[in-house]
């Protein structure tokens, strides 16, 4: 996907509103409004937007992980799982 291909001023979007909203919708590919010549905004369809958003929160689990290794917080597998099965074991009690 080429951002340069979808730019539109502002006054584009104001005049061509449904004609984008459709487009966007079917296509799937973004547009950026400019005003004043400088890009302000970008129009997206809703599932993309969602989707990148679900990316962006794997991305940030992952980069904590990243910094819990880094410092040495972690713990084995088989350490986790045993806890994991005594919290278990402990919450099933009659």
């Amino acid at each position: 996907m080429k951002l340069s291909n979808n730019i539109k001023p502002i006054s584009y979007l104001k005049a061509h509103a449904a004609d984008i909203i459709r487009n966007i919708g079917s296509h799937r590919e973004p547009l950026i409004i400019t005003q004043n010549g400088e890009a302000k905004a970008i129009v997206q369809d809703i599932d993309s937007y969602e989707k990148e958003q679900e990316t962006m929160a794997m991305l940030k689990i992952l980069a904590l992980g990243n910094q819990q290794i880094d410092k040495g917080e972690v713990i084995q597998a088989a350490d986790a799982l045993n806890r994991i099965r005594e919290k278990k074991r402990d919450t099933n009690v009659v």
